[in-house]
């Protein structure tokens, strides 16, 4: 579990295919503080296993499922991603409750600075706005963020300098894919309307 709040960037050292699996190397230094084997963080808001480390770096094997469903299918060496350790028990709740299960890929129409604050539009795979409240929250690559605006299947947040300064996404043109993770709350309320209807 983890809350959204992206503690360090990180640089993406290699990304290849390997015996059993694809191996991912991403140089890191607050997300290594006290990591141990198996423990998780949130590489793009997906939440991944550690399998090695050393003095610089965390290492990371992933399916191929996971490659293609994230945006992790277009990663290589020196694209920088989002990291956060996991949560834990003493620590604060500064974002909202993010599972690392990565729901669908959008794709940024608009990032522009509109007077000093930015505007970021995704959108997101067909029937995906039914995810998508107003003031409700998302994950866009890990990062805890507030939906301002939503049309239809796509939905737009604002952005304050901090975020940019921090996560990867002042890098982000418009184009490129996002990992999209929506609400907790709202998937099991959809998930319990759902059962509900289609039992009457």
């Amino acid at each position: 579990m983890f809350t959204g709040i992206v503690e360090e960037t990180g640089q993406v050292v290699s990304f290849a295919p390997a015996a059993n699996a694809w191996r991912l190397q991403v140089s890191a230094e607050i997300a290594r503080r006290d990591v141990a084997l198996g423990d998780s963080i949130a590489v793009n808001g997906c939440c991944l296993t550690v399998a090695a480390t050393d003095a610089k770096h965390l290492f990371f094997d992933l399916l191929e499922e996971t490659r293609r469903l994230t945006n992790f299918e277009v990663l290589g060496s020196g694209s920088v991603v989002n990291l956060e350790r996991s949560l834990r028990f003493d620590g604060k709740v500064g974002g909202h409750f993010v599972t690392g299960h990565i729901d669908a890929q959008g794709v940024i129409e608009v990032f522009e600075q509109r007077g000093k604050d930015f505007y970021l539009r995704v959108r997101g795979p067909a029937g995906a706005g039914r995810n998508f409240v107003p003031k409700g929250s998302i994950a866009i690559d890990g990062i805890s963020l507030t939906v301002a605006e939503v049309d239809g299947d796509a939905f737009a947040v604002w952005l304050i300098p901090h975020t940019l300064a921090v996560t990867n996404t002042g890098r982000r043109q418009a184009g490129e894919r996002v990992n999209l993770e929506f609400d907790l709350l709202g998937k099991y309320v959809e998930k319990l309307l759902t059962h509900r209807l289609q039992s009457s």
